[in-house]
């Protein structure tokens, strides 16, 4: 086998429940957060049970800290337009479930959702964003403090201690090289390769937990299972995409020939140029209306035929 250790998102969901292997969760959500986080127990949530549809497609894992605080770490393989949304709705609901009746809304428990994509979301080139909220004045650009009271009580020193904070850490736009000992976690999600150099917290522990020699028959059948499902959904959508680059060259082509016709119609070298690139934007949105029907997310659309975002979402 070419992996030397199992998938991060396969061992979340088979191997990490386990509390020997808590150590493996607790140094990953320290490296990201940076601060040490200790796990007291794994939870069930109505926000993050597995459906049919989600056992190809999303995992997720819920721990409590030894705080009280609330992880979700969600990994989620293939496109969704809506995840932003999904995000927020799954903090939302963790928000309220874990509120007792008769509890006063200062028991509420801060919530960090850790959220993996290995798909092109939003626009931006980096691989690590965090969204810490904090209350902004419109007039005076000053942040909202709490008040010396609300921070003795909830034990708190910003406003923003008590709202969701989201980690959104998007593995393919990782180059390889890592820098820094967070580096060393995403060069593994990213791989599932742990360097005999690297020393970030929890990786030394991944890396004698999650060695695929150390699985079962029956798990390591289970995870081949997983790795070829894996494979064959990155072949279909390479598939797609090379379809689709390939309909957009013969657009163009097309798009060439109808503005010859036009521009001999017109007589003049400007109606040829002007025909010549209409053709080519109308076969071109002709293949981005047929992309989005197949379900390809704006982003790669937008790599295939150049159009803008505007372009794309108004068909």
């Amino acid at each position: 086998m070419a992996d030397t250790h199992i998938r991060f998102d396969w061992a979340i969901k088979k191997l990490l429940r386990n509390k020997a292997n808590f150590g493996v969760l607790e140094g990953f959500l320290s490296e990201l957060l940076h601060f040490d986080i200790t796990i007291k127990t794994l939870l069930e949530s109505e926000a993050n049970q597995e459906t049919l549809d989600d056992k190809t497609n999303r995992v997720d894992i819920l721990a409590e800290t030894t705080d009280g605080e609330l992880v979700l770490i969600e990994v989620q393989n293939n496109p969704q337009h809506d995840y932003f949304h999904r995000m927020l709705y799954g903090a939302s609901k963790l928000v309220t479930e874990y509120l007792g009746k008769g509890q006063e809304y200062g028991e509420i428990k801060k919530v960090y959702s850790i959220n993996i994509v290995y798909f092109n979301l939003g626009m931006g080139d980096d691989y690590i964003y965090s969204y810490r909220g904090e209350f902004v004045g419109a007039n005076l650009g000053d942040i909202l403090q709490p008040t010396k009271t609300q921070e003795f009580k909830f034990h708190i020193n910003k406003v923003a201690d008590i709202f969701p904070e989201y980690y959104l850490l998007k593995v393919n736009n990782f180059k390889e090289l890592a820098k820094t000992s967070l580096d060393e976690w995403i060069y593994f999600l990213k791989n599932s390769d742990i360097k005999t150099e690297f020393s970030a917290k929890g990786i030394e522990e991944a890396k004698e937990a999650l060695r695929v020699t150390n699985l079962s028959e029956q798990e390591r059948a289970a995870y081949e299972r997983y790795l070829k499902n894996k494979r064959d959904e990155a072949s279909i959508l390479s598939t797609q995409e090379f379809e689709t680059r390939w309909q957009v060259e013969q657009a163009e082509i097309r798009g060439m020939e109808k503005g010859i016709q036009q521009g001999k119609q017109e007589g003049i070298e400007q109606g040829l140029q002007q025909g010549i690139q209409q053709g080519k934007k109308e076969e071109k949105i002709a293949i981005a209306r047929s992309c989005r029907e197949q379900g390809l997310d704006v982003e790669t659309i937008m790599n295939i035929t150049q159009l803008s975002r505007e372009e794309i979402e108004s068909l």
